[in-house]
């Protein structure tokens, strides 16, 4: 079979090469899926630069998310499963004509877009898992989402809105802002413009937020903080800050230096509560909480309370053109990619 392989780290040009590798076959109570299309993470992107630690050693095979049929099933495995079309969470090997997966990692999709269904599996169920699981978001609560024309930040604010929240959220282009608008967001910043730290403060006056949901760490970790009032909870959900840097082990240490020290009493006397997300975690620990959102999510799609949005669409030969697009920070939803003879 055919995938696109992390060789090295470096340019997407060099580092990503379609090439062919072993056959995969699903062991117990995991199933194997003929892989239509394929989503990109920026995860994806730190794991190029070298930038991730929990990416496989290179040469490999990396991706979180697919979309296809199962045409195989392991021990274990409820038999209907069998043909079944899915949006499917990859631990890796999501780059590939082939992945396995445990079974409870899919949800049934039916005959959905298969661009919009790929973006259930990571970025719509990291925000149905931050915004409807780990905080109780009530109508009229006040948050706000970083990146907000991402596809994670597209989700979070069609979520929180189905629950009638107020949300700010930033991006760095007047394209994006009004993409934010258009998705539902109450209040737009530019992050290149003006500091969403002083922004806030002037709209809410004495009031606060309920909740920051965060990718990006660093600098605005400390900030978030500031903003959450009694019970706020701030959700890290990444460290892009720390990408595209210069002076490696440097960088790093300044990145966590901007983060500072917290001491945990200190959330005890201002009741707050930060908590990190990481969904390859609890794919692996917890993966019926993983198809519980997934399917959550579909079944909103189907209803049309929720809407994917496809933010570029690529053949695998094309896989570094979909790379450069979403390291460029210029992409606007979900980025897909396609093997043509599938």
């Amino acid at each position: 079979m055919k995938a696109a392989v992390l060789i090295k780290k470096g340019s997407s040009k060099d580092a990503l090469k379609i090439q062919e590798v072993p056959d995969v076959h699903p062991t117990q109570g995991q199933v194997r899926i003929k892989v239509e299309c394929f989503g990109l993470n920026y995860a994806d992107v730190m794991a190029r630069n070298g930038l991730y630690d929990a990416a496989p050693k290179m040469p490999c095979v990396v991706g979180y998310e697919v979309v296809g049929i199962i045409d195989e099933i392991g021990q274990d495995v409820p038999k209907d499963m069998m043909s079944k079309r899915v949006v499917a969470f990859t631990r890796f090997g999501g780059y590939a004509e082939y992945a396995v997966t445990s079974w409870e990692a899919c949800a049934e999709i039916g005959d959905m877009n298969a661009g919009e269904a790929c973006a259930i599996a990571v970025q719509y169920a990291t925000a149905y898992y931050m915004s409807w699981d780990a905080v109780n978001l009530h109508a009229g609560d006040k948050v706000m989402i970083h990146a907000g024309a991402g596809g994670v930040g597209t989700a979070l604010i069609q979520l929180c809105k189905l629950k009638d929240c107020t949300v700010f959220a930033n991006a760095g282009s007047q394209e994006k802002l009004e993409y934010m608008k258009s998705q539902g967001a109450d209040h737009v910043i530019n992050y290149r413009e003006k500091d969403y730290a002083t922004e806030i403060p002037k709209i809410l006056g004495d009031q606060k937020l309920q909740a920051t949901f965060n990718p990006i760490a660093g600098s605005t970790f400390k900030k978030d903080l500031k903003l959450l009032g009694s019970g706020g909870k701030l959700l890290l959900f990444g460290g892009s800050e720390r990408s595209g840097k210069k002076w490696g082990i440097l960088s790093s240490l300044n990145f966590v230096r901007k983060m500072g020290l917290m001491i945990p009493i200190g959330l005890v006397m201002s009741s707050k509560s930060v908590m990190g997300v990481n969904m390859l975690n609890i794919g692996d620990d917890e993966p019926k909480i993983l198809q519980r959102c997934m399917t959550e999510v579909v079944k909103l799609v189907l209803e049309g309370k929720l809407k994917p949005h496809i933010g570029g669409e690529f053949s695998a030969e094309n896989i570094a053109d979909a790379h450069d697009l979403l390291e460029s920070r210029k992409s606007i939803g979900k980025i897909v990619v396609y093997w043509s003879n599938n």
